[in-house]
């Protein structure tokens, strides 16, 4: 296996990848596609109980967190073999190849006739998703060199919150516009919510491959460079694998809620409509959105100051995963709807501002295995992703108390805080010389 960790991964190779505009227009692209990427997957939020009311679901709560559910379960499990699929073919080729895939799977999710082949589909759209982010982290740590990653990290995370942010306005705004067409059509109107969420992946992949040549994210280097194989019982018995794992778990099962339960979780506590749901969605995204782009830029600037990596990575991670907790938690008690919502921002505000840190340090931790290093971490956290909605939704039926969610999710986000308390990696999973992180 060609590893993606390699010289040319840790230092930026000579040519015009290595200039400031190269590495940019790089990483513009792969913002963009990871904005499509979150507006794509939250496609089912908004419309969850149309879908499910049009698809005879026997119970909407359970029904929709099952599927959802799902999607994370095999965007979970094909981590590891994209990470994989991208280290042989390089990421710019992997890259493209899974944008076109799961756009196609998007598309046919607007085909399905009941819960069970909705509930393949979407699968089918989470794994073709899979492959996404270890692209964007191993054409990172190509192109970046260690005192710009936080930023470039934070960059991305902003697509893929602003993605999340726009989402749900964009898909109630959509839903509205394509009423009229799908009654005379006689279809349901999130069908062709989907077909026209497919399209933009598929142009994104032609562009990316024709503004983006071979020469700036190379898929393979020379021999002599190549990574030595993974050494599996050393990455599993890691502990600060382990804890890098565990923050992701935790981070990604409190953040998933914004994607999947949060509309209904507004029109169920709330009282508020569809259209209203989802553009008080896109504000608590806002809040994530300033939260990525502000922590990579802090993180760096703290690196540059004081040549601290754990006070810079990891001590912002803390400050922000306990204050998104306590946040959250006052939201609860806020009654108006406009107040509890700016809360509920700001608290994402500081979940995100520190977990730019996540990417940030499994890319320094990857050393020479970036690409495994990054898939098992993700695969984690969205192992933790997939069981948020099936746990929500069991509270939520169980209870008949939907704002049990807030509470569970202000827990989650105390307890990553934790995580990222003890996490302290020193050097490289597999001590990869310094001089090349």
């Amino acid at each position: 296996m060609t590893s993606l960790s390699n010289a040319s991964s840790l230092h930026p190779p000579d040519g015009d990848v290595s200039s400031s505009s190269g590495r940019y227009l790089v990483l513009g692209f792969l913002c963009s596609v990871a904005l499509i990427a979150y507006v794509q997957r939250a496609a089912l939020s908004v419309p969850a109980k149309e879908i499910a009311a049009d698809l005879n679901f026997v119970n909407h709560g359970i029904g929709m967190g099952a599927v959802f559910s799902f999607w994370y379960f095999t965007y979970a499990l094909l981590q590891i073999p994209s990470g994989w699929l991208a280290d042989r073919i390089g990421s710019r080729q992997a890259l493209a190849i899974f944008s076109v895939l799961w756009s196609i799977a998007t598309l046919m999710s607007g085909f399905a006739t009941s819960y069970y082949s909705l509930f393949i589909l979407w699968g089918v759209m989470g794994a073709a998703q899979a492959g996404a982010f270890p692209c964007a982290a191993k054409a990172i740590g190509q192109v970046f060199p260690d005192s710009e990653r936080a930023r470039a990290s934070g960059l991305l995370a902003s697509g893929m919150m602003i993605g999340g942010a726009i989402a749900p306005t964009l898909t109630g705004r959509l839903l509205e516009v394509l009423r009229p067409a799908g009654e005379s059509l006689q279809q349901a109107p999130w069908r062709l919510l989907f077909t026209a969420y497919a399209i933009p992946g598929i142009v994104w992949s032609v562009a990316f491959l024709l503004l983006i040549p071979a020469r700036r994210l190379p898929a393979v280097v020379p021999m002599s460079k190549a990574a030595q194989p993974i050494d599996w019982r050393r990455l599993f018995r890691s502990r600060p694998m382990a804890l890098l794992c565990a923050q992701q778990f935790f981070r990604a099962a409190g953040m998933v809620f914004f994607m999947t339960t949060f509309p209904t979780f507004l029109q169920e506590t709330r009282g508020v409509s569809v259209v209203a749901s989802g553009d008080l969605t896109f504000f608590a995204g806002v809040g994530g959105v300033l939260g990525s782009l502000t922590g990579g830029f802090v993180s760096d600037w703290m690196l540059r100051k004081t040549g601290n990596s754990r006070l810079s990575r990891q001590g912002i991670a803390v400050v922000g995963m306990a204050s998104c907790a306590v946040l959250i938690v006052a939201s609860s008690f806020v009654a108006d709807v406009r107040g509890a919502i700016a809360l509920i921002a700001l608290g994402a505000f500081c979940a995100t501002f520190g977990g730019v840190s996540g990417y940030t340090v499994a890319i320094q931790f990857g050393g020479k295995q970036v690409a495994t290093v990054f898939s098992v971490m993700n695969m984690c956290g969205n192992i933790g992703a997939a069981i948020f909605p099936l746990t929500a939704g069991w509270l939520a039926t169980r209870t008949g108390n939907w704002n049990l969610m807030l509470l569970l999710f202000a827990g989650i986000m105390a307890v990553d805080a934790i995580c990222w308390a003890f996490l302290n990696p020193q050097g490289t999973l597999l001590g990869d010389d310094d001089e090349q992180l």
